[in-house]
């Protein structure tokens, strides 16, 4: 898909634009939900109210990594370094992440998107799968499986500091500076609430961060009309959602992934814009794009054989 067919050289600069009150508005509403969120339990202590703020705590984690993504394109902000600080401490770290590391791995992503070179492959390329496959992977991250395995991955990575090797302990440095930050928000919480509540940011982070990662990586690349077609309408989904989907599976406008890979330099907050220009030019006339995540997933994930389900 040719870009410039449809939008022109003037209106570019109007979507690129970087906006830093946007930006730390959107910032700043992610923490205030986790924030809320954390008060909900701390207030009224049952099983309902501790389940409620996991969900809502893991949509913001999944939002907070979302703000790491923009700032690693050096979008979210017109500054480079307001983009390195809050893409590191205020999204990469607190959900275990290093802004460096997934900025390089996620270039690579955008530069070979739609070719089997592409190294998130791996993630969708066996979609369809059959729907008591896609419950079994869902069992294991909401059982806190896949988190485990990622976090012993941390774990082993930040032992490195005690290796004799220089190159080992220098790359354990930012796992070591990972348990630091969640320290520091431990304490944050000492102070504000209660220390006790960081066990739903770990158990979050651990269980239902990870099904809706799955579910957004599904729906962005799985089951597409061409995974292997270099244009983006073939090889990448855009999906509306619904209020309660676009909280916690698609936060942040993360939804318009498809806007996303025709422009990576568009701004998160200007996605939409984008989209809606696009479609009213017919750049989409063509193309699926499914209302909710309930309907993408009862497209991929479907037994052999069976016809796909139609959506309600």
């Amino acid at each position: 898909m040719l870009v410039r067919n449809y939008v022109a050289p003037e209106e570019f600069r109007q979507f690129t634009k970087t906006d830093s009150v946007k930006a730390t508005g959107i910032v700043v509403g992610n923490w205030v939900i986790v924030a809320l969120a954390m008060a909900l339990p701390y207030y009224w202590t049952n099983p309902i109210t501790v389940a409620v703020a996991m969900i809502l705590v893991a949509g913001r984690q999944h939002g907070i990594g979302g703000l790491m993504h923009e700032c690693g394109h050096n979008t979210m902000f017109s500054s480079r370094a307001a983009n390195r600080f809050v893409g590191q401490w205020l999204a990469a770290k607190p959900v275990f992440e290093e802004l460096g590391t997934y900025a390089s791995g996620h270039g690579e992503h955008h530069r070979y998107a739609g070719s089997a070179r592409d190294p998130d492959r791996g993630n969708f390329e066996a979609y369809p799968v059959g729907r008591e496959s896609f419950r079994r992977k869902m069992f294991r991250d909401l059982t806190g499986q896949t988190g485990l395995r990622r976090h012993k991955a941390i774990w082993r990575a930040t032992f490195g500091i005690f290796s004799p090797d220089a190159e080992a302990r220098k790359a354990a440095r930012p796992y070591m500076s990972m348990w630091l930050t969640q320290i520091a928000m431990i304490l944050i919480l000492h102070l504000t609430l209660h220390a006790w509540l960081y066990l739903i940011w770990m158990g979050a982070n651990l269980t239902v961060y990870m099904a809706f990662i799955r579910i957004r990586q599904v729906a962005e690349h799985a089951a597409v009309p061409n995974a292997l077609s270099t244009d983006v309408r073939d090889n990448t989904r855009t999906t509306y959602g619904t209020f309660m989907e676009r909280l916690t599976i698609a936060p942040n406008y993360v939804n318009y992934h498809m806007e996303h890979h025709l422009l990576a330099n568009v701004p998160c907050y200007n996605l939409k814009g984008l989209h809606e220009l696009l479609k009213a030019r017919g750049a989409y006339d063509e193309v699926r794009i499914f209302q909710n995540y309930r309907d993408v997933l009862r497209h991929v994930t479907r037994d052999q054989g069976a016809p796909e389900a139609v959506p309600l």
